[in-house]
This record gives C-alpha cells, sequence and structure tokens, in this order.
C-alpha cells in the first residue's frame, strides 16, 4: 500500500524525527561528557563507580582515609549519600565529586550502622539533612566522644608509631605496610579538626525518599554486623547499598555486637528482593549472587565451628581462599566458639 503525506503532514513527520535524532544525539554526548568527567573526578580515598545511572559507589582504597565504602544516588530533584568514609578528607572529595555530578547540594546523609568508618565523616555534611536508625544514633552517641577524645590526646602517640613503621619499611619496602602508614597518616591529619556529628533524624524500620526519577527506600531489619544494620533500596534500578551487611570477596568482621544467626537472616530475606546490583561495605560492586555467597558462608563456618575443638586444626575452605584478609575466618571462628551465644 502506498501512503501519500499531504505537505503538513509530511513536515511534521520529518520534525518530529529530527527532534528525536537530536534527543538521541543529546544522550549521546552527555554520556560521553559524563565519563570524561568522572576520569577528571578522582580522588586518592577512593574508586568512583557508575552501578545504574545517577547510582555511584565509592569502593575504599588501600592505604586512603575511607576504609570503608560510601555512595551517593541522584532522585532526580535531590541528592542521597550514603555512609560518610572514615575521615573527613575522603568524606569533602565524595561531596564534592556528588555535586559536580548532580549540579545540587547534597540533600540527605545516610549513617549505616554505627562504626567510626562509616560515620566520622559526618562533619562536612553539617548542611545536609542525616539520618540513621534510633539504635545506631543511641550507640554513635554512648561510644564515640570517649573514643574521639583518647585518640585526639595521644596524636603524639600516633605520630611517633608512624615513624617507628616508616622506619621499618626503609628496610622491608613492604606494599602492605606502605599501605598502613599511609592510612594512619590520614588518621593523623583528620583527628586535629575531627568532630562528632550526629544524625539530626531518625527511623525505626523504614523511611522512604520520594525523588522526581527514583525512589530510594531506608530500611532495618535489626542487627546482624552491629547492634542494627540499615540498608538502602532502589526499587527502579533493582540496587542496593548495604553497608556492612555485605562484604564481597572479604572476610566479614563479627564484633562482640554481632549476631551471625540475625545476620544471615538479614541476607536471607533481602536475598528475596529483586536485586541485579549491590554495594557492599567492603570490596567490590557486585550482585546477588554475592549476597548468596555470604550466606553460605555463614553456613559454612557456622557449621565448621560444631566439628572441632582446636581452631588451629580446622582449614579455610578452598573456595574462600581469595578472599581478602583471610586471617579473618580464625579470628571469626574463635569468636564463634567463644563469645556467641547461638541458639
Amino acid at each position: 500500500m502506498k501512503v501519500i503525506f499531504k505537505d503538513y503532514e509530511r513536515k511534521d513527520y520529518f520534525k518530529k524525527e529530527l527532534i528525536l535524532y537530536k534527543e538521541i544525539l543529546l544522550q549521546i554526548l552527555n554520556q560521553r561528557g559524563l565519563n570524561m568527567n568522572l576520569e577528571n573526578l578522582k580522588s586518592k580515598h577512593f574508586e568512583l563507580v557508575q552501578v545504574k545511572d545517577g547510582i555511584y559507589a565509592a569502593i575504599a582504597k588501600e592505604g586512603g582515609g575511607a576504609i570503608g565504602n560510601a555512595g551517593f544516588v541522584d532522585l532526580g530533584d535531590q541528592t542521597i549519600v550514603f555512609d560518610t568514609f572514615n575521615t573527613q578528607q575522603a568524606a569533602i572529595d565524595l561531596k564534592h565529586i556528588a555535586e559536580s555530578i548532580t549540579n545540587r547540594s547534597v540533600d540527605w546523609v545516610i549513617n549505616s550502622h554505627w562504626h567510626g568508618d562509616h560515620i566520622r565523616g559526618n562533619q562536612v555534611y553539617k548542611d545536609s539533612k542525616i539520618i540513621s536508625s534510633v539504635e545506631t544514633r543511641v550507640k554513635m552517641l554512648e561510644s564515640h566522644p570517649e573514643r574521639i577524645r583518647k585518640q585526639k590526646e595521644d596524636i603524639k602517640g600516633l605520630i611517633s608509631y608512624i615513624k617507628s613503621l616508616e622506619e621499618r619499611n626503609l628496610k622491608e619496602k613492604d606494599l602492605s605496610l606502605e599501605n598502613q602508614i599511609n592510612f594512619l597518616k590520614e588518621i593523623e591529619t583528620s583527628l586535629h579538626t575531627l568532630e562528632l556529628v550526629l544524625p539530626n533524624f531518625t527511623f525505626k524500620e523504614e523511611f522512604t525518599f520520594y525523588g522526581t526519577k527514583k525512589t530510594a527506600k531506608l530500611f532495618t531489619f535489626g542487627g546482624g554486623h552491629s547492634n542494627c544494620d540499615s540498608f538502602l533500596y532502589i526499587p527502579e534500578d533493582k540496587t542496593v547499598f548495604m553497608g556492612d551487611l555485605l562484604f564481597v570477596n572479604f572476610h566479614p568482621s563479627f564484633f562482640l555486637e554481632s549476631n551471625p544467626l540475625e545476620w544471615k537472616k538479614i541476607l536471607e530475606k533481602l536475598a528475596k528482593f529483586e536485586i541485579e546490583k549491590v554495594i557492599p561495605g567492603h570490596g567490590v560492586v557486585g550482585t546477588k549472587r554475592e549476597i548468596l555467597t555470604l550466606i553460605r558462608y555463614f553456613e559454612d563456618i557456622l557449621e565448621l565451628s560444631t566439628l572441632k575443638d582446636v581452631i588451629e586444626e580446622i582449614e579455610l575452605p578452598k573456595v574462600y581462599e581469595s578472599w581478602s584478609h583471610p586471617e579473618i575466618f580464625q579470628t571469626n571462628l574463635k569468636m564463634l566458639k567463644t563469645s556467641f551465644q547461638l541458639k
């Protein structure tokens, strides 16, 4: 069938096509520009990774002032930063990058849990709304003032210790030792001006951020790694910032406050979410598979802890041999044996 356009129909058709082509070209140019900007927006503390459109992970580098991972989400009309690292220096870099990419100030900051490597950069975001679970804020107020006071009082001792490591490294030329020295120097730099800034908003179980382009849901299912752990889920992108509920290619750290059984249950609940990408508290960006892998890790280590009385006789399963910090495996086993009342 032959289609004949009237003149006005033909003009209208080509006008629409031209507009469409312009939009496509603009998107391509914008993406190229963003890629160029990402190359320029670098930090010695972390590697910036674009996970999805408007979602960025800041993956901690060895020897920097970050320690744990962080990131940010552009909801369209507001920006959320997830966790603030261990030092102001790292937090300043993330704030600068987030504001450069989104062209707006940071509106919200989330503290996933109370540990220092996720909250000690809070002072950089005094002009933003900082939110955590009720339990996390209480624990921050209980624990950090005294810790920070003691560390500030011992700055000279820290400097002396750094010098001793530098002298040692002149002979050993060890990369891990060099990273430790650089990390401690970042701590020393931060301590001179460090102050504790607490969340000015709290939530109990769930809090929703509604943006013009995305929605983000902040949850806590209770404590697993810490006394209370929160995660941020972006349903449109099937992406979740998990804080220290997830370690990728890292042995997870157990503390006296940790509850391995509850931690495993939380991961099992999360595994039921529609998830494509996960940003862990430590390690690289992953997928839902990493959640399932960590569940299996808990199953394995819980079973192994019951098999022998002598911890040193328990060998590290081969499937976890490539994970960073293998010494943590033995520490976790000892804690399972001696510190936890598992039911």
